[in-house]
């Protein structure tokens, strides 16, 4: 026959439990909310603005840090929120920036700056979806030029304009499916720009 002790647990046993509960539930509030507010958040595709760099319905994980330190550089994917209504938030890639001129003919991208007056025209073989749109646009000081992928679907700084920095969230560091890091990533090096005939 069990003894009393045994069917019920002691109470200070018990009492164990509920203080390792709790140390547990303090420590999840003191490191995941700060790491979820402050340096990454989960972030989900709505759209293929992007396409195919990232797919509709596809999650990301945001460094949202990167951007109070260094500058964004042209070809990052870029989560911001959208300058004529600030509670959405977009992914688009940086193709601008500040105090740049974005010159687009028949869906061409040439970029004029200061060590490039006569402008350069972007190796952009990544994309599979082209517009034969022309605009052009020179930022501001603080103002990044920014475009999807998927120029035949993507509103983008063609119809509304640049992102100013203050509507920077930050970049994806994560794809969890297919598991990638750093996506979408690439790098305009001077080897990948050519002279503007």
């Amino acid at each position: 026959m069990d003894s009393a002790e045994e069917k019920n647990p002691p109470a200070n046993s018990r009492s164990e439990f509920w203080k390792e509960l709790a140390k547990l539930v303090i420590l999840s509030v003191v490191i995941v909310i700060p790491f979820r507010t402050y340096i990454a958040q989960p972030f989900i595709v709505d759209g293929s603005s992007m396409f195919p760099t990232f797919k509709n319905g596809q999650y990301l994980i945001v460094d949202e840090v990167t951007y109070h330190f260094n500058n964004p550089e042209r070809g990052s994917v870029l989560i911001f929120k959208y300058p004529l209504d600030p509670k959405k938030k977009f992914i688009k890639r940086i193709i601008g920036l500040p105090s740049e001129t974005v010159s687009i003919k028949e869906g061409k991208v040439t970029i004029k700056n200061t060590e490039h007056p006569d402008g350069l025209l972007l190796d952009e073989s990544y994309i599979e979806l082209s517009k034969p749109d022309s605009v052009d646009y020179t930022l501001g000081e603080d103002e990044y030029f920014v475009m999807g992928d998927n120029r035949a679907a993507s509103a983008d700084s063609r119809e509304w304009g640049p992102v100013p920095r203050a509507n920077m969230l930050g970049r994806p560091v994560l794809r969890l499916y297919p598991p990638t890091f750093m996506p979408g990533e690439i790098s305009y090096s001077i080897d990948s720009l050519s002279s503007n005939p």
